[in-house]
């Protein structure tokens, strides 16, 4: 059987759309690799891939994908709500069909190397992937930022894995890893107060005592004058979609706001969402074999 690995590269632009689609392209052109979506946030000013391939097919579009970022973003210009330290931002591998997590660390630990040693831009590991404890959160290796990690990478404890100690002077640095599958979740408020998101952001994510494998950050929406709790859903599987939706909401009345909407970036897996639906529509004896998609496949 072919083995098939996703990945899902987070590069800082999503405004300037020739940018965007020049950058797909290049990934379009790798044999053995399939583009299976890309969105754009002009807010977070960030875009999000999803492909996959061969494991071979997927670490060259991901190098190709970490140059054409490096030659066409300049972190110098570049303003969003979403974090970034870097052009490519983030390079996570998702092992799919007959691979494994070690297949993918691996597979990371080897386009780390050749990124730095190729492309002058220092490679962070993380989680699977990471090299120390300390280094498993992305959040963590990120903050600072961009305009901060000229400084934190001097550091012994925040050293770069491969690449040495000065960053790329206008693509930065990158974090690449193996991980579980994700769900890049965000719920939208009836406020303008970005405050209140950060507030909700705090409660609902792990690191801050609160759900199991949340990550979660308020952030705000220019375009649209509203506040948005951005969240990454690091295993759905023990902490549904529908909860988070739950206790946002409930946090969010204490303010007196709502939610006005949610949005799931990239792609989700079928699990995530089927979960939902029983919760709310309160199925009784309901089996994932009732999907007729589950058995077509």
């Amino acid at each position: 059987m072919a083995k098939i690995i996703e990945c899902i590269p987070n590069i800082s632009e999503g405004r300037r759309t020739d940018v965007v689609e020049a950058l797909v392209g290049v990934i379009r052109e790798v044999p053995g690799v399939t583009l299976l979506d890309y969105s754009s946030d002009a807010s977070h000013n960030r875009s999000v891939i999803t492909m996959v391939g061969d494991p071979d097919g997927v670490a060259e579009a991901a190098f190709r994908l970490a140059m054409a970022a490096r030659d066409n973003i300049d972190l110098t210009r570049h303003e969003g709500e979403h974090p970034r330290m870097g052009a490519i931002d983030v390079i996570p591998f998702v092992p799919i069909k007959d691979t494994t997590v070690a297949e993918c660390v691996a597979l990371s630990k080897a386009l780390g190397e050749r990124i730095a040693a190729e492309l002058s831009i220092p490679v962070f590991l993380y989680e699977d992937s990471a090299s120390a404890p300390h280094r498993k959160n992305l959040a963590d290796i990120r903050k600072g930022q961009f305009e901060g990690m000229a400084d934190k990478v001097k550091e012994e404890k925040w050293h770069p894995d491969f690449g040495g100690n000065t960053v790329h002077p206008t693509a930065g640095v990158v974090a690449v890893g193996a991980r579980a599958p994700l769900v890049a979740y965000n719920i939208n408020l009836s406020t303008s107060d970005v405050k209140i998101a950060d507030k909700i952001a705090r409660i609902i994510r792990e690191r801050s005592g609160g759900l199991k494998h949340v990550k979660a950050l308020g952030v705000m929406l220019e375009d649209r004058n509203i506040a948005q709790v951005s969240i990454n859903m690091c295993n759905y599987a023990k902490t549904p979609l529908y909860r988070v939706f739950e206790l946002v909401r409930v946090e969010a009345a204490r303010y007196g706001v709502h939610i006005i909407g949610s949005e799931i970036i990239g792609l989700a897996p079928m699990g995530a969402l089927i979960d939902t639906a029983e919760y709310y529509l309160q199925l009784e004896g309901f089996s994932k074999e009732q999907v007729l998609e589950n058995r077509l496949m």
